[in-house]
């Protein structure tokens, strides 16, 4: 009998676009409140396992989200290392031409991990896109900053790519860009994702013009966006009982989220901070990870003697009872009174009441880091992580009867 593992990662092969298909952002510092850029992935996929490395084998050291199986470190799916340089990426299903035949795909992972052991700049990305051996393996669109205040898109193939500037203000005027699944420079009305880059965007343009182009914003309203881009059903006021859960940004195949806050131009690199919701987000809790405070990680984030993270895990047995038909198409049907209800008790709801105790603790906690006192703020770092997850492991245990490991 195939194990529960493969039958999942059979039925996702199974969809054309359902492999990989992220809904991104890069924004630069022009357009947030505080000057510093923005690098987000929401990302979908078929492997539900995610967990956060602190990796050590090239020039740079940095960290980055993997699969829970990858447990050599062999790809990365977005990351920043220690000089400030931060990558992820979304499929993209437009931009290859009917006559390539290219036979190697799905390096996306592998060059990612290559690009932040070695680079440090955009330049530095662009000359190795430039250098590497042809035919890459990929069709992807590559969001980038760096310590210099660069932001890009890369919408890279095979052979070639296209740099989208998110500095230039006749491309992103807004001082932001989203991507999901097609690519501006591809064949046009080809690809996926048009109805959660449309709802995004959205979020983007009304963040843009109120100042709230946060870390906080993005991850409680855009990662966690109920309302549908196309029919514009908003599931935070309704009373369904089931509700098609399809072409929203969080979606059945949702497994984490990474977004990479950046430094302003001459800033210390390790002023950099990542904020990841590990596992399904509507079930999982936003946490922060100080690029300076590595090699120490969060431990609710790591890999443990399974390979698995417990904040992921957990988020998986929540998951379970928000979508519990399994037969047929029954992972499109969200069983929406768990997860939010007009009683203020749904999961979903409780998570984000939390969460905002995570953001305040973080902010006020950031503020008093002596950065130029590296251990220092390592030690700190490293208390501030056990005191929050004392109090996540609390919050699941009283709010889920869910005991984190």
């Amino acid at each position: 009998m195939l194990s529960k593992r493969i039958l999942v990662l059979l039925f996702f092969w199974s969809l054309p676009g359902l492999l990989l298909p992220c809904t991104t952002a890069v924004v630069s510092g022009r357009a947030t409140p505080d000057g510093r850029p923005l690098l987000w992935k929401h990302r979908d996929s078929g492997f539900e396992q995610n967990v956060i490395r602190y990796m050590q084998t090239g020039k740079y050291s940095f960290v980055g989200l993997f699969n829970a199986e990858d447990s050599s470190g062999n790809e990365v799916w977005a990351g920043v290392n220690e000089v400030g340089f931060a990558i992820m990426n979304a499929a993209s299903y437009n931009l290859k031409s009917k006559s390539d035949t290219t036979q190697l795909k799905d390096q996306e992972g592998r060059l990612m991990k290559w690009a932040l052991q070695t680079c440090a700049t955009l330049s530095d990305f662009e000359h190795l896109l430039d250098t590497l051996p042809k035919p890459l393996g990929v069709e992807s669109n590559f969001g980038v900053i760096d310590a210099r205040g660069g932001a890009a898109y890369y919408e890279t193939d095979n052979y070639n790519y296209h740099k989208l500037d998110v500095n230039d203000p006749a491309i992103a005027p807004q001082g932001f860009l989203v991507h999901t699944n097609f690519s501006f420079t591809g064949r046009q009305n080809q690809g996926l994702g048009y109805i959660r880059f449309q709802k995004a965007t959205e979020l983007f343009n009304f963040a843009s013009a109120t100042n709230q182009l946060t870390p906080s914003f993005i991850l409680q309203k855009v990662s966690r966006s109920l309302e549908h881009g196309l029919t514009k059903e908003d599931l935070t006021r309704s009373d369904k009982k089931f509700a098609i859960f399809q072409d929203y940004i969080p979606r059945y195949s949702s497994v984490s989220v990474l977004l990479i806050q950046g430094v302003r131009p001459g800033e210390n690199p390790k002023k950099s901070l990542i904020w990841t919701i590990l596992g399904f987000p509507l079930t999982s809790v936003a946490l922060p990870i100080w690029l300076a405070g590595t090699p120490a990680l969060p431990g609710l984030l790591k890999p443990d003697f399974n390979h698995q993270a417990a904040l992921c895990q957990a988020s998986l047995k929540l998951k379970e009872k928000c979508f519990p038909i399994n037969r047929g198409s029954g992972h499109q049907y969200l069983y929406l009174p768990l997860v939010w209800n007009q009683h203020h008790t749904g999961i979903l709801q409780k998570i984000l009441s939390f969460e905002k105790s995570i953001f305040l603790k973080t902010r006020t906690f950031n503020a008093t880091l002596p950065f130029k006192q590296p251990e220092q703020t390592r030690q700190a770092i490293k208390a501030f992580y056990e005191n929050l997850e004392k109090s996540i492991r609390h919050f699941y245990n009283e709010a889920f009867k869910i005991e984190l490991k």
